[in-house]
């Protein structure tokens, strides 16, 4: 346990470095080409209620994933964490207004308020597909997070809630995908990767 833990650290610090060597015009572009390949999915026309991440300049931009979520008629569902309590729920936005409204935390994740009354997915219904972030990932749907376990927990609570677990998928640079990445038992693994030059599976 102790030898891969060392190895997930020394991995995140190595693709830390590289999403920090990207320009701008490098993470548009990839972001450009990913977001396509999800909006021309049947998978997300086949969804009704979606969980997507607000993304932060070091993930692929989901913004306009998420505006094809509310062109279609769907029901959205970002991320709501609580840091001191290591605990993260899904809460219904409302619109891409209301995203603009949400206040910056202070890691610098846009999100609205722990004491704010929002509908939360697990409470009316679940999810029917939920896209995940990290730091690094293989073709065949290995993860490896930020070391919160955020996501891990989330999706157990998921499968204890729900029939049918949501369908998990993860977006991805170039540069964070690898051929194998250190992974513990309990690390989930994805039903999709999807970076510019690939897709794990057929979407």
């Amino acid at each position: 346990m102790a030898s891969i833990n060392l190895a997930k650290r020394a991995l995140r610090k190595e693709v830390k470095k590289k999403i920090a060597a990207l320009t701008s015009k490098e993470k548009f572009h990839q972001s450009h080409l990913v977001a396509n390949k999800i909006i021309k999915s049947e998978l997300l026309k086949n969804s009704e209620r979606i969980s997507i991440y607000v993304s932060t300049d070091e993930e692929i931009n989901t913004t306009t994933i998420m505006e094809a979520i509310f062109n279609l008629g769907k029901t959205c569902f970002i991320p709501r964490y609580s840091f001191d309590k290591i605990h993260m729920d899904m809460v219904k936005l409302h619109s891409m207004d209301d995203l603009e409204r949400l206040p910056l935390t202070k890691w610098n994740i846009k999100q609205p308020s722990l004491m704010e009354a929002r509908e939360n997915a697990l409470d009316t219904g679940g999810l029917d597909l939920i896209f995940i972030p990290g730091l690094a990932f293989t073709k065949d749907g290995k993860r490896l997070g930020r070391g919160k376990a955020f996501y891990d927990t989330y999706l157990g609570q998921c499968c204890e809630k729900q029939a049918k677990p949501p369908i998990k998928v993860g977006l991805a640079f170039a540069e964070q995908i690898f051929e194998d990445i250190p992974t513990d038992d309990h690390d989930i693994v994805l039903d999709h990767v999807v970076s510019c030059d690939s897709v794990s599976n057929d979407l």
